[in-house]
């Protein structure tokens, strides 16, 4: 099993949410977090200079089997690019077993 985690523009959340649903990934959580990035500068609105070095993001968290790594993945890099400086990370991570608390079950079937 694999822990995927993501952390992407919030404006792309939804293209996002969708083409997991879309691929069979119907869980995973998610959490608004500020980050720091590698924009210096600031942009400019309305001739008033705002600091871009605190990012908005919304952080995503997906537990799959070893068989949805590759799919997942994909449907989160073909939604979340803008081609932009800031579209994200995806981090993976191994996972070494899962239970499902309310049968006690544990292993990859705890998943589907």
């Amino acid at each position: 099993m694999k822990k995927i985690e993501a952390i992407i523009r919030k404006s792309k959340f939804s293209d996002v949410k969708n083409a997991l649903h879309d691929v069979g990934v119907n869980f995973f959580s998610y959490w608004d977090v500020t980050g720091l990035g590698n924009e210096k500068e600031g942009h400019v609105y309305r001739g008033v200079t705002y600091s871009t070095s605190d990012i908005q993001r919304r952080y995503l968290s997906i537990v799959v089997n070893n068989d949805f790594e590759e799919v997942t993945i994909k449907a989160i890099l073909d939604s979340a690019g803008t081609g932009n400086v800031g579209d994200g990370k995806i981090f993976v991570s191994e996972i070494k077993e899962v239970y499902r608390i309310r049968t006690k079950e544990k292993g990859g079937q705890t998943l589907r």
